[in-house]
């Protein structure tokens, strides 16, 4: 089964984020996951997909908000959603887990907070000590936060771990499909 993870950061995002998300991409296409991003041209999103476009045999996905958006040219299906920030819902609900790039932006907050209301995992990638506290109190033990692309891979694939055993147990795992 090939895993979706999202990676939803700001458009207008930090140097750092911008890193981070390209490795990040990069790390999730090597092994073998599907990357979901917003799918612009822009920010967070055209990173990760750039990253994950290092690796043969890639698939990332872009969930747009209309037909007015530039679709960066890493992103291999494009989903035009003409749904304006509601396509922020279909993106986190299509994830298995989120991993947030960056909190600069109000969209991105709000797909952390829909993500958590949905009762998925949000890994908060580079986050300040006031964001993390502040997620960190509204989701509990929803919310890890890390500071390299490598250590968002590693909560992942221990996420994963705990998966495979409950799902050996009969206990249902997070954001399956």
């Amino acid at each position: 089964m090939r895993y979706v993870v999202g990676v939803m950061g700001p458009a207008k995002a930090r140097r750092k984020d911008v890193e981070n998300a390209r490795i990040l991409g990069e790390l999730i296409a090597r092994r073998e996951w599907v990357l979901l991003t917003g799918g612009r041209d822009v920010g967070v999103m055209h990173a990760a997909n750039q990253g994950a476009k290092k690796v043969p045999r890639s698939l990332t996905v872009g969930v747009l908000p209309s037909t007015h958006d530039r679709v960066s040219k890493y992103v291999d299906l494009a989903i035009i959603t003409e749904m304006g920030s509601a396509r922020n819902n279909i993106c986190v609900l299509s994830s298995r887990v989120i991993v947030a790039c960056g909190l600069g932006g109000a969209g991105t907050v709000s797909e952390v907070a829909l993500a958590l209301k949905a009762g998925k995992e949000v890994i908060l990638l580079g986050a300040t000590p006031v964001e993390e506290k502040f997620f960190k109190k509204l989701g509990g033990p929803l919310v890890a936060s890390v500071q390299t692309a490598e250590d968002a891979i590693d909560v992942i694939l221990k996420r994963l771990e705990q998966d495979e055993t409950q799902s050996l147990q009969g206990a249902q795992p997070w954001g399956r499909f």
